[in-house]
């Protein structure tokens, strides 16, 4: 058994939980926070923990919260629910429990894309996703949360597997959701759109994903991600400018 809780949190999540909680069944507990659910997400998530608990939406960041202090163990792992933990990450982190030594770790994610996962010499994003729970915190965001941690992090070698955008369409959607929700975060802090910024901001978000970050490896699923990633980035700039509008009407 490994000491230590995973916290997930979902909705209408029937697709893929069953996958993230067999990826940790052998760790100390399984905490579940579900904002509503109207498929079999829960009555799968009942066979591998009791620790479930409704909560209504409140954001990424805030949701992420809520579920990390319903765990009960010193260390703390988080995973989407179309998530997978891979078994040497695994490894890395119950030896980062027995060695005691850092407060976390910045963990590569993979995503599986029109059929493939990313090839191996691609440069992945990465996220802290296992850590001291007394050590982080979620500042408030809504969307793209991340964990602030106080203390020494060291980057893993292992994965965590990404199953949540595999096809375009679902993409697209991200993308549309996302890019609304950014551009509102931009609006809150009073930045402000640009002609230039709209003329640019797709060609560099290109440059970034397709070659910086060797996109081009992934073949013709590199170049479509590299679109749509770059669309995403346009997206933001340009809903930013919508509500300034919508300010001045």
């Amino acid at each position: 058994m490994i000491n230590a809780s995973v916290y997930i949190i979902c909705k209408d999540e029937e697709k893929h939980i069953r996958r993230v909680c067999e990826s940790v069944k052998d760790f100390a507990e399984i905490v579940i926070v579900d904002s509503g659910s109207s498929d079999k997400t829960l009555e799968i998530a009942k066979e591998y923990t009791t620790l479930i608990y409704h909560h209504d939406w409140l954001g990424f960041a805030a949701q992420k919260e809520y579920a990390k202090n319903k765990c009960s163990k010193e260390w703390v792992l988080n995973l989407d629910a179309d998530e997978e933990l891979s078994l040497e990450l695994k490894e890395e982190i119950v030896k980062t429990i027995n060695d005691n030594k850092i407060s976390g770790l910045d963990i590569k994610i993979s995503s599986k894309y029109l059929g493939k996962f990313n090839h191996p010499s691609s440069k992945f994003n990465r996220r802290v996703r296992f850590f001291k729970k007394e050590n982080g915190h979620y500042p408030e965001k809504l969307v793209h949360e991340s964990i602030v941690i106080n203390g020494n992090v060291e980057k893993a070698n292992g994965f965590i597997f990404d199953y949540g955008t595999t096809d375009i369409q679902t993409h697209l959607n991200k993308i549309n959701s996302y890019s609304s929700l950014r551009a509102e975060e931009k609006f809150q802090k009073g930045k402000k759109a640009s002609f230039f910024k709209l003329l640019l901001v797709f060609p560099l978000a290109f440059f970034k994903s397709f070659i910086i970050k060797r996109g081009f490896l992934n073949g013709y699923r590199g170049f479509v991600a590299a679109m749509n990633n770059s669309f995403y980035a346009y997206l933001k700039e340009a809903k930013l400018f919508e509500k300034e509008n919508e300010l001045d009407d």
